[in-house]
């Protein structure tokens, strides 16, 4: 239930007590997260979200060679940084006016297919689930936890646990069977990646017009061999986590409610399709749809754009309860796109990153993260839109848009339907993500799994148009470019967790202007001037609370649990700056260890 819907009647005296949670734990970068608990009506009834780091990438990337944007901003984030660097490598290839060749797009392709079944794996089996194993649920819901022990799995002939119990212990950190599970299939994930960026997780191959990956066909054979060793494991990670999902609604009436906001989900669209893609501006509404996981706003379940151009010009960056001033009076980078329309001061070619470090206070500014929003030109209004998590944004986008139809992914205007072929246990399955009642806790959750089927499929796919264009003969990765003197780029891409930009300004030949903007900002953002509280706040205000414990034993693990359904992720939005930097010390011992024997 979100802020803005009405409080329940016939409500106890309040009993109001402050929680925080700073830092956030089994998540990267400093969240805090504050709340005003009623305890009387068990409801969250306040919250405040706030990083407490200063982000300064847009700073210090002024006057930098723009060649080396990808490289630098990949360390943004040491989860998700070949996101960043493909992203970057879109914006750039923009502005140089370049096209890779289509063997270049597949390669890249597989490797963000291998980040995308990597990354979620680990999060949702070894962070998000430690919420939902066997000994969180005895510590916060046990009577929730005994009817676990009576529950039939629905589908233990999929994945072999008889009860949800079972599944759960199956969770337990460091010991539970899955768990452990999870972590060897993150690691074949992980040489998949390998073989096609290089190096996890900054890449070493990946560059504007192309990639330096060798082609020859035993890389690709090397991705499939590892790949079929994780089919089945995934296709059993949806029937469990279906399983486990639809037993908290069923043992907890109301809990849809937890973490329940209104549907304003965004997808930038992620797999470039070769045959389409040129990254010309001009085209970019063209090529856009053409992606394999198709890029839209979602605003109360209905489809408001999914036109690239629409998307870009519609970006706001504003400051909110951020510890920044105001740029509005300096001159615009850019005053209008290619295709001549105008562009807002306050767009990321605009923007001009200004800190001001201050005391918290949140009646006034309490966040070093700023307030994305997209301005909705029909109603004026600045959406605080929120990316599911990830999955549950690209998979609502592409079954809405029904536009996807490959030999392994159907969307079907309210559904996605993926096929995986026969494993080493499982026969061909095909399973069906269908567009969920509400935007919710559960479905961030339930959604992940779906997605990591998503990424398997679409790499099947990827393979074998690699492979045959490898037999043809077609081989070249690389496209030579010029700088030019002046120019503006664009990169829209998914980062693991949810949308993710790059805009870029050059002149002379170097960065004059350069924003990334990931996911957490957007999902992590403060109150606006308009004093809408961003995603999590919004999320978690208003949330009811079913966890049995009182206040002197509180977890907060239905709050944790909403939070992480985001998968925060506050690098992101947590770098510093340094200056020039200063050298400590410089040794030179080409002799060290020859004293060891």
């Amino acid at each position: 239930m979100t802020t803005t819907e009405a409080r329940r009647a016939g409500r106890k005296p309040a009993q109001i007590v402050d929680m925080s949670w700073d830092p956030i734990t089994r998540i990267i970068g400093n969240l805090g997260i504050y709340t005003k608990i009623d305890f009387a009506n068990r409801e969250v009834v306040e919250c405040h979200s706030t990083s407490s780091l200063f982000r300064g990438y847009s700073v210090f990337m002024k006057g930098k060679d723009p060649r080396d944007a990808g490289f630098i901003t990949s360390r943004i984030c040491g989860i998700c940084g070949d996101n960043h660097t493909t992203c970057s490598n879109y914006a750039q290839q923009m502005a140089y006016g370049v096209k890779p060749p289509p063997l270049a797009e597949h390669i890249t392709n597989l490797g963000e297919a291998a980040e995308y079944m990597f990354d979620h794996t680990i999060f949702q089996d070894n962070l998000v689930f430690v919420d939902f194993c066997e000994a969180m649920v005895k510590a916060t819901n046990p009577s929730v936890l005994a009817r676990a022990e009576r529950t039939e799995a629905p589908r233990g002939h999929l994945h072999g646990y008889r009860t949800i119990a079972d599944i759960m212990r199956a969770f337990n950190p460091f010991e539970g069977e899955i768990y452990k599970q999870a972590l060897k299939m993150s690691r074949i994930t992980r040489e998949m990646f390998c073989l096609m960026e290089g190096r996890h997780v900054h890449p070493s191959t990946l560059y504007p017009g192309g990639v330096g990956t060798m082609p020859q066909p035993t890389v690709f054979t090397d991705y499939l061999a590892r790949l079929m060793r994780v089919i089945d494991f995934v296709k059993q990670a949806v029937a469990l986590n279906d399983d486990v999902f639809d037993f908290f609604y069923q043992a907890l009436p109301g809990y849809e409610e937890v973490g329940r906001r209104r549907i304003l989900l965004a997808c930038w669209g992620a797999w470039q399709n070769p045959d389409i893609v040129d990254y010309r501006y001009e085209t970019m509404n063209h090529w856009g749809k053409a992606m394999y996981v198709t890029p839209g706003i979602i605003v109360d379940g209905q489809l408001v754009t999914n036109n690239l151009v629409d998307i870009n010009l519609g970006l706001r960056i504003l400051l909110g309860s951020s510890y920044y001033d105001d740029w509005t009076s300096e001159e615009p980078f850019v005053t209008h796109d290619p295709l001549g329309n105008p562009v807002d001061i306050r767009h990321p070619w605009n923007q001009t990153t200004l800190p001001h470090p201050q005391k918290r206070a949140f009646d006034h500014n309490y966040s070093w993260v700023m307030s994305p929003r997209w301005h909705h030109p029909e109603t004026g209004q600045h959406l605080a839109l929120d990316t599911g998590g990830g999955p549950l944004a690209r998979l609502w986008s592409t079954a809405l848009n029904g536009l996807v139809d490959t030999p392994y992914i159907k969307a079907t205007g309210h559904s996605v339907r993926i096929t995986l072929p026969h494993g080493e246990k499982l026969p061909e399955t095909t399973l069906e993500w269908t567009i969920p009642q509400w935007s919710n806790t559960i479905e961030r959750d339930r959604a992940r799994p779906y997605f990591i089927a998503y990424a398997a499929a679409m790499a099947l796919q990827f393979l074998e148009q690699a492979q045959t264009l490898v037999r043809a003969g077609e081989t070249k990765v690389f496209e030579n470019f010029q700088v030019p003197d002046e120019a503006i780029g664009c990169g829209f891409h998914e980062a693991v967790r949810g949308v993710l930009s790059h805009h870029l300004v050059i002149k002379n030949q170097k960065i004059a202007n350069y924003h990334p903007y990931p996911p957490t900002p957007w999902n992590a953002s403060p109150r606006d001037p308009y004093g809408t509280p961003g995603p999590y706040e919004d999320a978690v205000q208003g949330q009811p609370i079913f966890e049995e414990n009182d206040p002197d034993t509180f977890k907060g693990v239905d709050i944790m649990r909403t939070v992480r359904s985001f998968d925060p992720c506050l690098p992101c939005g947590v770098h510093m700056y340094l200056g020039n930097g200063k050298t400590l010390t410089t040794t030179h011992t080409p002799t060290y260890g020859t004293d060891q024997g």
